[in-house]
């Protein structure tokens, strides 16, 4: 009998457990609906506030033309989330289970987030020309408590807060023992929506640039990198360069330095790299395949010497190589400027200027500390980068 109640109360607790669960869970969805209400009619404070006003009765001479440009695509976003989105929010709340898809479904849709955060950048430029003034003397006609950057900026916010609040509601769906595999997609596509916006603006960011940034395809990453910059023969010293790799082009930027007055973040276009042919790039991809294969094996060499000689003698023992096979492109390598000479490694120099300089330590090198420079590429594009970045590792009395 003891155990048998000991069962039942087991089985209580996990019960009890799984209602809680789904009570929380039904509480972040309330809380997404609530929230979302709320963003509507902050959308509405612009839309049927400042756009209506400034349509009805005009804007000032020197902001014609700009007008359109501080509110982007802002419209199309109200119109949707007021006349569709919120009511499939609403419907949830009756079946809980609508709620993955319906993010899921309308991925593409709000990529018109993508669109609003790539403009952002332009419209704050010309909302702070003109905050103090003229939406000033709007916001006071037409009664509102936030200023027009602080609307503005709330899609950029919105679209951030969706996957919080997804993550939280899987965290509990999941305790309830619920199937959250169609969650979890959600998840991940408010997880990736935000990083294109966060992207996007700061490619909305870039100055200097006079071609096309949207004929340049798809952007498929975006950092700061330390860089070496070649100058005629001379080397320059390493600096912050924000990269921009997209499938047509590599964009170099440097960042604006805000304590020298720059109110906004924002970089300046320095330099881009574009492979000539596919062939080009095929002979820098081989070439870059070799030069990360020799650092992982100085790298392995420094950090477990013993460990690296005892593989490396298995490895001929067996009469095998540990490095990967070459392609069978890198047989016939087309003749590239910028090709490697395998045999002046380590110290690699481009021929095209416009390409950071990319070294390896000496072989020779005795010091308390190596710094390794890591390349970066793209095997699918046409185009390669070589940008670099420093790790340092520790090591005493190391020779050759």
């Amino acid at each position: 009998m003891d155990d048998t109640s000991s069962q039942w109360s087991a089985a209580a607790d996990t019960e009890e457990e799984r209602k809680s669960a789904l009570e929380k869970s039904m509480y972040v969805l309330k809380e997404l609906i609530e929230t979302e209400k709320h963003y509507v009619a902050d959308l509405g404070l612009i839309v049927e506030g400042y756009m209506a006003t400034m349509n009805s009765k005009g804007v000032p001479e020197d902001m014609k033309g700009k007008d359109k440009i501080v509110f982007g695509n802002i419209h199309q976003i109200f119109d949707w989330h007021k006349d569709y989105f919120l009511g499939e929010l609403e419907k949830c709340l009756a079946e809980p289970e609508r709620l993955a898809q319906l993010f899921i479904k309308h991925e593409r849709r709000l990529h018109m987030y993508v669109v609003y955060c790539q403009n952002k950048p332009k419209s704050e430029h010309i909302v702070s020309e003109y905050i103090e003034t003229y939406f000033e003397e709007l916001r006071q006609q037409l009664g509102h408590r936030l200023q027009l950057n602080d609307l503005l900026i709330k899609p950029v916010q919105r679209i951030m807060k969706y996957q919080l609040l997804l993550k939280d509601f899987l965290k509990y769906y999941t305790k309830a023992g619920m199937d959250t595999e169609e969650l979890e997609k959600a998840v991940e596509v408010m997880c990736f929506v935000p990083k294109r916006c966060n992207d996007m603006m700061n490619v909305g960011r870039l100055q200097g640039f006079e071609g096309k940034i949207t004929a340049q395809g798809k952007l498929l990453q975006q950092d700061t990198f330390t860089v070496i910059e070649q100058d005629s023969s001379f080397l320059s010293r390493a600096k912050e360069r924000r990269v921009f790799l997209f499938e047509q082009l590599v964009i170099f930027s440097e960042p604006i330095d805000r304590k020298k007055g720059f109110s906004l973040p924002g970089y300046t276009f320095k330099n881009s790299i574009k492979a000539s042919s596919p062939e080009i790039c095929r002979a820098w991809v081989n070439d870059v395949v070799q030069i990360l294969e020799s650092q992982r094996n100085f790298l392995n060499a420094l950090q477990s010497p013993i460990e690296y000689q005892r593989r490396e003698s298995k490895s001929n023992s067996l009469g095998r190589s540990m490095r990967p096979p070459l392609s069978a492109a890198s047989a016939l390598r087309p003749h590239s400027s910028a090709s490697i000479d395998r045999h002046k490694l380590p110290s690699l120099h481009s021929h095209n200027t416009s390409l950071p300089t990319l070294y390896l330590p000496s072989q020779e090198t005795r010091a308390t500390s190596v710094t390794v420079k890591i390349c970066l590429f793209c095997t699918e594009l046409n185009i390669v980068l070589l940008s670099c970045q420093a790790v340092t590792i520790q090591h005493q009395h190391w020779e050759n």
